[in-house]
């Protein structure tokens, strides 16, 4: 940069009538800059970026208090939501400067990567906000160490069932699987022993086998044998959780399934600049190519079907088609169940959303019986909220009766919701009023005690409200003119019996 006192001095010379080249020569600079500084008659000129960017201070402190300071994050809800282009750096700039802090963890040891050799799968709890409630989850992840493509899925509680279906879906998807799977020293997979001793559970081992890989534990405290997938839970909770909403557990798994397989595989990675979808395609070559058909992981039940042909699994209740009681077999797969009987196939059902309970559920293209399952729970959750509402007598006394233990306490609701429903709101108040005084909860007693203050008091019915206008309803004219009924036949009945 040349400085405003060079410049004054090169406008000086140019006014005394020194030539362009004289000056450029002398002083060694360039002709073309000499006669820019002449333009501009030796002052130094306010130079500004035409295209600088401007973000509002306000909104980087919002954006990074939603997404926890994690920058990437940051990065794309700036470019994606809010239509700011700018580069990762100059974010990461503008963030310094507002004093909002710098990256929170270190990074992970990294190992040299071959292709088709390794992959890694691990857990990891989080506690993750569904709607408006916190919720424990558990957070299942493969790793391909080479072209580092992921996979993700979360689970309410996470076994060796769920494991394996995890594995068949992450492998299905990507359609091949590296020869061998770092895994820590979990009793899911490890039968005894750790490290490069331990034996892997026979069932495991054969359902690994099925997919071309085996299971290898690392050694214990050896966590960076798996480097790869531990970033990976660094980068779910710096880029996935910041910034983002669920609503419940099927919505957490689709926005992860989509994070996982499409925005993270397409990403520029690390200083490589590699990109783990194009590096799979590359490493495909190397890895092993799954069977045209593997059949999915599945759990065995013997049930019995009720006298209205239900199934009871899992607190729900599924319909078989048939009209005997017998005998069948529940396949309970990832994401339906199977029902058979002697080897038919009875139906096929998907599974409920996690949570739900005492719903019944029928086979596809099957038509619906018009019975109920026989051991189906009637929740009285309805009924209960209507009889708090009434009163706070009636709330306090509904609080006794449930912690005093009253019997079949959903046939309590109902007895004491229907004696609502007969009685006038002041009179059942005062009922209850004194049912809760001398604690009682017996519903025949709770009776006697309406009955015992209506005679009191007493309450009498209220007259029903005629609307005198019927009289000019076209129906009532109508009916003025029809013929007299006969009942000449009633008087042959008399004499009949006096003969």
């Amino acid at each position: 940069m040349i400085s405003q006192d060079r410049r004054a001095a090169i406008y000086l010379l140019h006014k005394q009538g020194m030539g362009v080249r004289s000056i450029a020569r002398d002083l060694h600079i360039n002709r073309d800059t000499v006669r820019d500084i002449i333009k501009q008659e030796g002052v130094m000129p306010v130079s500004g970026r035409k295209d600088k960017i401007i973000i509002d201070p306000d909104l980087l402190i919002k954006l990074y208090n939603d997404c926890d300071g994690w920058i990437q994050r940051i990065h794309e809800k700036l470019t994606e939501e809010e239509g700011i282009d700018i580069a990762y750096s100059t974010l990461t700039l503008k963030i310094r400067e507002l004093g909002l802090g710098e990256s929170k963890d270190e990074r992970c040891n990294e190992v040299d990567d071959q292709p088709g050799l390794e992959m890694q799968h691990d857990t990891s709890p989080y506690r993750v906000k569904l709607r408006d409630k916190f919720v424990k989850v558990q957070a299942s992840l493969l790793y391909y160490r080479y072209s580092k493509v992921r996979y993700l899925k979360f689970y309410r509680s996470f076994n060796r069932f769920r494991m394996k279906c995890f594995f068949h879906e992450a492998l299905t998807f990507w359609g091949y699987a590296a020869k061998v799977c770092i895994i820590d020293n979990t009793n899911l997979a490890r039968l005894h022993g750790t490290g490069k001793n331990a034996v892997i559970v026979p069932e495991m081992e054969h359902f690994a086998r099925q997919y071309g890989f085996e299971f290898v534990c690392h050694e214990i405290g050896h966590a960076n044998r798996k480097a790869g997938n531990e970033r990976g839970f660094f980068t779910v909770v710096t880029n996935f959780f910041a910034g983002r909403t669920f609503t419940d557990m099927e919505d957490l798994n689709h926005q992860a399934f989509l994070w996982a397989t499409v925005r993270s595989a397409n990403r520029i990675t690390g200083k490589t600049r590699l990109i783990p979808a194009n590096a799979f395609e590359n490493e495909k070559p190397y890895l092993q190519k799954l069977p045209a058909y593997v059949e999915g992981p599945y759990l065995v039940h013997e049930r019995c079907t009720d006298q209205y042909g239900y199934v009871s699994f899992d607190g729900n209740f599924y319909w078989a088609p048939g009209v005997k009681r017998f005998d069948v077999k529940v396949l309970q797969y990832s994401h339906c169940l199977k029902i058979y009987h002697e080897r038919n196939l009875l139906g096929e059902y998907e599974l409920p959303c996690e949570g739900v309970k005492n719903e019944k559920l029928y086979p596809k293209g099957q038509a619906r019986p018009t019975h109920q399952p026989e051991y189906r729970k009637r929740p009285t959750a309805v009924e209960e909220k209507a009889l708090r509402a009434l009163s706070p007598d009636i709330d306090a006394y509904v609080n006794y009766a449930i912690r005093k233990g009253a019997k079949q306490k959903h046939r309590f609701i109902r007895e004491l919701y229907g004696l609502h429903k007969k009685l006038a709101p002041a009179l059942f108040i005062k009922v209850i009023r004194r049912a809760l005084t001398y604690r009682i909860t017996d519903t025949k007693t709770i009776e006697r005690i309406a009955i015992l203050l209506m005679k009191e008091g007493h309450y009498d019915l209220p007259d029903a409200e005629i609307d005198e206008e019927f009289k000019n309803r076209p129906s009532y004219l109508q009916g003025q003119f029809t013929e007299d009924v006969d009942l000449s036949v009633y008087d042959n009945i008399m004499e009949d019996d006096d003969e």
